[in-house]
């Protein structure tokens, strides 16, 4: 059935819904005339400011690229010096290799500077300038920007060169830090920590620091060797294995009787 039309709306209340209708209509037109007025103080108020922020932002990118672009530049350039001077190196040529390395010994680049500083240092003492050679050890030892295994390595050079000349608690001092199984100068620095025990008369100390390298498997087999002979004259005992040991004795001494009969056999031809 069909709904009869609604004929209760007089013209009053159409003109009243009209009135209202244009007036919503004029709130809102108000209402973005302001909000653009509003928009348009800010952009004169703070639109130079922001403009300067951002042309100033884009300005401090760029330059950091340029930064970054100019010390990677640098650091391949110092990188490509540090090889020619072990090129050098290996060619036993020290002076030509002390060329490479001067001009990085003022970089501000740690990875080129302590090499390089050791480097020289390690030519130094070769030479006989032990002077020369600790002030490099020493500097690298206290450079708070180097690597950690550089500075350890500084400070075990720098006490092997200077092991007589120091006392014995001094020597402790310094590398009983690195002195600890793990340590990947736990061999070289246990040596002299172990000997520095033996001048202080703790050879209950020094006996089984002694027998600990000698079973550290990433040791120079002729460290290992030594420390298991001086923990042996310690009364410690540093052969967990004696066959093992045997065997190996066995196998060192068939190849150096190999060696000497290829020698032979080659200077008989």
């Amino acid at each position: 059935m069909a709904l009869r039309p609604d004929r209760s709306t007089t013209p009053a209340d159409k003109k009243a819904a009209q009135d209202e209708a244009r007036q919503d209509v004029f709130m809102r037109e108000v209402d973005e005339a302001v909000r653009q007025d509003e928009l348009t103080t800010a952009a004169r108020r703070f639109g130079l400011p922001i403009g300067i922020a951002v042309v100033l932002g884009l300005a401090g990118l760029g330059g950091y690229l340029w930064w970054d672009a100019q010390n990677t530049a640098k650091a391949e350039e110092q990188a490509v010096a540090l090889t020619l001077a072990v090129d050098r190196l290996e060619a036993n040529q020290p002076d030509a290799a002390i060329d490479k390395v001067t001009p990085l010994q003022g970089s501000e680049i740690a990875g080129a500077r302590v090499p390089a500083q050791l480097l020289e240092a390690g030519v130094a003492q070769q030479k006989g300038d032990a002077k020369r050679a600790a002030e490099l050890y020493t500097a690298v030892s206290a450079d708070g920007n180097a690597p950690a295994p550089m500075r350890d390595l500084a400070t075990l050079r720098l006490v092997s060169l200077q092991y007589d000349e120091m006392k014995p608690a001094d020597v402790v001092a310094k590398l009983k830090p690195l002195a600890v199984p793990g340590n990947p100068f736990f061999a070289s620095a246990g040596e002299l920590v172990g000997m520095a025990y033996i001048e202080q008369g703790k050879t209950d100390l020094a006996g089984p620091l002694f027998a600990e390298i000698s079973r550290d498997e990433k040791a120079p087999e002729a460290l290992r060797a030594r420390a298991r002979q001086v923990a042996g004259l310690l009364g410690t005992d540093a052969i967990d294995d004696v066959e093992a040991i045997v065997e190996q004795i066995q196998r060192n001494s068939a190849a150096r009787q190999a060696a000497m009969q290829q020698a032979a056999a080659q200077s008989g031809q």
